[in-house]
């Protein structure tokens, strides 16, 4: 496996200037039907190109998707260990072919993140991205050390306050439109992510239901999480440039 490791003392800026996250779900892509970890051969090819696509995606020529969140999900939910050990495996050598590789993040597991870390000094991921009823992030942090990225899902301005409080590296928040992905059939709107955003000195990804046709209204806050509107599309390259563009234009 091609070594793929980032200075942790240069992850925090690249984040702030990370205009959108792509949620790397597989499974969204069209033609991945096989339950998470069981992909064939092809299903996985078709997985990476989409990836490929979003991330050639350029805007003001710089790169519209700055980092990646690896997200595995089975049919009930939850994140199994194993299929998302080796996607991340799978993203590491991809990422090493790269100049400039995205940040790669890990959903939930911690574990996994743990499992494949680098040398003192470097990491093999950025950090990990944790909802509401994972890790503590205090917890996280003593596993994975004082550097690492380490984001929390929030969906409610106390929720901001204490994942704030609490040491969190950067937050998501929504969902801001209605989801299929997530399950939320009404949103928060774009108004709550931009006040969000407001109370915080974190970087704030607002995520749900954001698609080319809506990103501009959260360009008060500069920064988007998308999963099925970019995986889903024809094109994912022109549908995560347009969104960066829409987002950058305040």
């Amino acid at each position: 496996m091609a070594a793929y490791t980032a200075r942790v003392n240069d992850l925090i800026e690249p984040l702030s200037a990370c205009r959108v996250m792509l949620l790397f779900t597989p499974s969204l892509v069209p033609g991945v039907t096989s339950a998470a970890g069981e992909e064939r051969t092809s299903e996985i090819g078709l997985a990476l190109g989409a990836l490929e696509a979003a991330l050639s995606a350029r805007v003001d020529d710089e790169p519209a998707v700055g980092a990646v969140q690896l997200r595995i999900k089975d049919e009930l939910g939850h994140s199994p260990a194993r299929a998302t050990y080796a996607w991340t495996l799978r993203l590491i050598d991809y990422f090493a072919g790269r100049r400039a590789p995205p940040l790669l993040l890990i959903n939930d597991r911690v574990d996994v993140a743990l499992a494949l870390a680098g040398t003192p000094g470097g990491v093999t991921i950025a950090g990990v991205h944790l909802g509401q009823g994972d890790l503590p992030i205090a917890a996280a942090r003593a596993l994975l050390g004082p550097r690492a990225l380490i984001g929390r899902s929030t969906h409610d301005f106390a929720q901001v306050v204490m994942a704030t409080e609490e040491g969190a590296s950067y937050l998501g928040f929504g969902p801001v439109h209605a989801t299929r992905t997530k399950g939320y059939p009404s949103g928060l709107g774009a108004e709550a992510a931009w006040i969000a955003s407001a109370g915080t000195s974190l970087p704030v990804f607002p995520i749900g239901g954001i698609t080319a046709s809506n990103a501009s209204e959260l360009s008060t806050v500069g920064r988007a999480a998308v999963s099925s509107a970019i995986l889903s599309a024809s094109d994912p390259e022109a549908i995560a440039a347009a969104i960066a563009a829409a987002i950058a234009l305040a």
